[in-house]
Parts: structure tokens; sequence; C-alpha cells
């Protein structure tokens, strides 16, 4: 048989970015992206072993998926997080289960909205922000993390680790990643000096809560039904996401 005789359906996802941030020349600056269904295939995907031990498995799933010809990498946190709601979705279906307060709780990942944000301060096809930490004054620029700049922390972070076992160079190493220039000087070396001595602690939360408040993404709160009532519940993404028979 052709391949004209098993057409696979696929779904239109619209991207919590807008496309906004993406240069015009980028695919992914339509604001969409095509998916398919997950099929046998793909769950090879999920059960590979290799994959699951090296922490790839969910970037070779999503990619395998994902119909739009665009570079994966260049997705930004906040659109890969809908494309692995959406992955879930097309895979397993709309219903997902897990654990809350010794209850089990069931959502509908269909209903899930991506966030509002302030289209007004992005410049189109720019990923570069302005920001005045509110206790230094300091102003800074940064950008929203992409697929690409995710790797490249983990990679750093594996690479401290490998030096000193009981660090913890999460959120310094994030924000050398996301932090572009500090009072106009876009030099690396000024940019990681400035987070590991001069970035105040309340300053460095006070940024990561604006991220929040700004950052185009996924809204996974939710109301949930316990038996004492209801209560807005932030769904977790655990092993059952993608593998609703682990029963862990």
């Amino acid at each position: 048989m052709s391949e004209e005789s098993f057409k696979f359906p696929t779904e239109t996802i619209e991207l919590p970015s807008k496309g906004l941030i993406y240069p015009e020349d980028n695919p992914l600056s339509s604001g969409k992206i095509e998916m398919k269904y997950m099929t046998a295939k793909e769950e090879d995907i999920l059960s590979n072993q290799s994959y699951i031990q090296n922490g790839t498995v969910l970037d070779k799933l999503l990619k395998a998926l994902i119909v739009t010809k665009c570079n994966y990498n260049d997705l930004i946190v906040g659109d890969k997080n809908a494309v692995m709601i959406a992955a879930r979705v097309l895979g397993y279906g709309k219903d997902y289960k897990f654990e809350y307060k010794g209850e089990e709780v069931e959502v509908d990942l269909s209903t899930l909205e991506n966030k509002e944000f302030d289209e007004n301060s992005i410049t189109k096809g720019v990923n570069e922000f302005q920001y005045t930490l509110p206790n230094s004054g300091t102003e800074i620029t940064y950008k929203l993390l992409s697929h690409k700049d995710e790797m490249a922390i983990e990679a750093e972070i594996k690479g401290l680790k490998k030096i000193n076992k009981k660090s913890d160079p999460m959120i310094s190493t994030r924000m050398k990643q996301m932090i572009l220039s500090v009072n106009g000087d876009s030099e690396r070396k000024t940019v990681r000096e400035f987070v590991d001595t001069y970035f105040l602690a309340m300053d460095a939360r006070a940024f990561r809560k604006h991220i929040a408040g700004h950052q185009p993404d996924v809204n996974l709160l939710t109301q949930v039904e316990l038996s004492d009532g209801e209560e807005d519940v932030e769904i977790p993404i655990t092993v059952n996401f993608f593998w609703p028979d682990a029963n862990l």
C-alpha cells in the first residue's frame, strides 16, 4: 500500500507565544505548530531504555510528533510545554489522573489555556526584554530560554557537579544563560560576574517572579474536586503523564 493510503490525522496547536518571539523567517513565527497523533512507533520511543536513561526520551518523542518543518531547538520553554501537553492528549487522551493529598483526582488537559501576557512588551521577532531590578536599580536585558538554552544549562550544571558534587548551581546558571546585558554591558564575563557577585537575592527573586508573570506559557493551575471541596492545584507532570500505566 502507498503512503497515501495511510493519512495520519494531525492537529494544529496554538503556541502560547503566538509566534511573536521568533524571527519572521522562522516557521514558528506563525504562532502555530502541526502535530500528528501518536502511533506504535512513538510508543517505541517512550519505551526506549537508552533514551530514558540519558534523559532525551521526551525530546525524541516530541520531535517525532511535530509535523511542521521547524527547528525544535528554537522552541521557547513555554511553547515546548504546550507541545508536550498536546502530545499527551494526542497519545493517551485528555483525561489525566494523579495523586493529590492522598486522593486520586482527574483533570481534562484539553481545558488548559495559555497564559495571558503583554504582547506590547514584545518587539515582533525579537527575544529580548528590559527589566530594572527593584532593589539595586540595575538595568538588565534578558531573553526567554529556548530548548537549546536549556540543553546548554544542563551541560554546564553537569560539568560543575563533576567538580563539586555537592554544588547546586541551577538558579545562577539559568540566570547567566537568560541575562543578556547588565547596565548596557553585554560581555558574557560581565554578566557572569554580576550573577555570581552582585545579584542580590531579593532582586533575583523579584526577577524570577517577573519572568513567571510575563513569560508565554500554558496555565497549569486548575480546579480539582476533593472529598472536602474544590481546590486550585498546579497539575504535576509526573511519570504517569506519558506512562499512564506506570502505577507510580
